[in-house]
């Protein structure tokens, strides 16, 4: 079953989503994320929301919006709900969901990484929560030999042994035989699409994998939208957003995405260090990459081994949140304006959608980039305590550290859903490993997780019958 759509992202997509259902045409008519970024800033800076542009007193908005967007261009876009509500049911007859930088659940990497660049709405089927896992990105060339495409697999195998989600792109050649080879080793791998969402979702061979969360497929296009190079490049961007390390197997020289995507990410983005192919058949494309910055691929043979391409520190590279941020994070996007808090009426029911921290911390015009689980100690909860909205609520703790390990009690169960390693963690947070290291130590001791071996990973303990 796929989540509902906020009234936000509802909006977001009458905004700027092209609603294709089938085969049916696409609005030209709607935002370009330029004018859609004009347009968000222009609600923050008036305090208001995305979705009060279809309340039932938005006319006067919606008026006021019309030094960024004509009105009767935004009215007719707006106008899309019954073409919306068709392409909903569409989508979610294929298990197809939907996020917006407005949603909590949207992936915090993408946000916190690519800012306002992150794309508006991001369309995908499958586990979710692979999308904060990290791992290795694998892109190349489309059209490669044998060769190639056995030492893409082999790497995609690895990476499944050493319990990292391979991240790739889904293109014929290096792309899809990187994730094959990752998937059949029984790993995790996140496709990253440029096109044809619904229609490779729908792939038999894919079904399965996505329903036992092995496989997430995203695309920031429309489901059903034919392949674009221009989207083929853009989308370069948010493969190496969403990994902690990156691998070119193969590249032309001066030309093609990959030679784009990777220039992109050495030169300007710097978001995760960026390794070559450093044996096997020549490659001017490579070297030249090696020359601007790209480090050669050290050939691990073991999972151990392995880890160690993602301990590479390069220089400018942008890390993720410290120790603090992403425990309490906010967002660096002005998809949902501030507004004056207010009390609820009744309290929200206990694990509503509701039940999320907003903290008094972060920028104005901020939206929530994950998930985040209350500060409220669950006794606390079970008695009905309630929160102000404006502001974190935990419970009176006798020191600061208390505060804190009772938020690290709370957050990383959460996480261990599904078995995670210590850097995994550590990324997911914000922290060093050794401070990762540390909390996961304490929750074992405590009997709340649990640690397996070979390789090591975390996860929350299973109760027995017999306790």
């Amino acid at each position: 079953m796929t989540p509902p759509l906020s009234p936000s992202t509802q909006t977001i997509l009458l905004l700027t989503a092209p609603l294709i259902a089938g085969r049916g045409t696409s609005s030209s008519e709607v935002l370009s994320p330029g004018e859609y970024k004009r347009l968000a800033r222009h609600l923050q800076e008036k305090q208001r929301q995305l979705g009060d542009l279809v309340s039932p007193d938005a006319a006067d908005l919606r008026r006021e919006c019309r030094s960024v967007v004509d009105e009767a261009r935004l009215q007719r876009l707006l106008g899309r709900g019954f073409l919306l509500s068709q392409v909903i049911e569409h989508w979610q007859a294929r298990a197809i969901w939907v996020v917006s930088r407005a949603d909590a659940e949207y992936p915090c990497r993408l946000k916190t990484r690519l800012r306002e660049d992150a794309p508006a709405v991001l369309y995908g089927c499958g586990e979710m929560s692979l999308l904060g896992s990290g791992g290795l990105a694998v892109v190349g060339s489309r059209h490669v030999g044998e060769s190639l495409i056995d030492y893409a697999m082999a790497v995609g195998r690895l990476a499944a042994r050493a319990g990292r989600t391979l991240v790739s792109g889904g293109a014929k050649g290096i792309d899809q035989a990187a994730m094959r080879g990752a998937l059949e080793a029984g790993g995790r791998v996140t496709g990253v699409l440029a096109d044809s969402l619904e229609r490779t979702s729908m792939n038999r061979e894919h079904r399965n994998l996505l329903l036992e969360g092995k496989l997430v497929l995203v695309s920031p296009y429309d489901p059903s939208a034919g392949f674009n190079v221009g989207n083929a490049m853009q989308r370069n961007k948010l493969i190496y957003a969403l990994a902690d390390a990156s691998l070119v197997v193969s590249s032309d020289l001066g030309k093609g995405g990959t030679w784009a995507g990777a220039i992109e990410q050495l030169g300007k983005l710097k978001l995760v260090p960026v390794y070559a192919r450093s044996t096997g058949e020549d490659s001017a494309g490579l070297d030249a990459l090696r020359n601007k910055g790209a480090i050669p691929w050290p050939n691990p043979q073991d999972a151990e081994a392995f880890e160690g391409v993602f301990d590479a520190v390069t220089p400018d590279l942008i890390p993720l949140p410290k120790a603090g941020l992403a425990l309490f994070p906010g967002a660096g996007s002005s998809d949902i304006a501030p507004r004056p808090p207010a009390v609820p009426e009744t309290p929200p029911a206990i694990g509503s959608p509701i039940e999320r921290v907003v903290t008094s911390a972060a920028p104005p015009g901020d939206a929530p980039v994950g998930p985040v689980p209350s500060l409220v100690p669950r006794a606390a909860r079970a008695r009905g305590a309630q929160s102000d909205p404006a502001s974190p609520v935990v419970e009176k703790a006798s020191r600061p550290a208390d505060t804190l390990l009772a938020t690290v009690r709370e957050v990383i169960p959460q996480l261990l859903k599904a078995p995670m390693k210590d850097g995994e963690v550590a990324a997911a947070l914000g922290v060093s490993k050794a401070q990762a290291r540390a909390w996961l130590g304490l929750l074992v001791d405590e009997g709340v997780i649990e640690k397996q071996e070979r390789p090591a990973r975390y996860i929350v303990k299973r109760p027995s019958l017999f306790e």
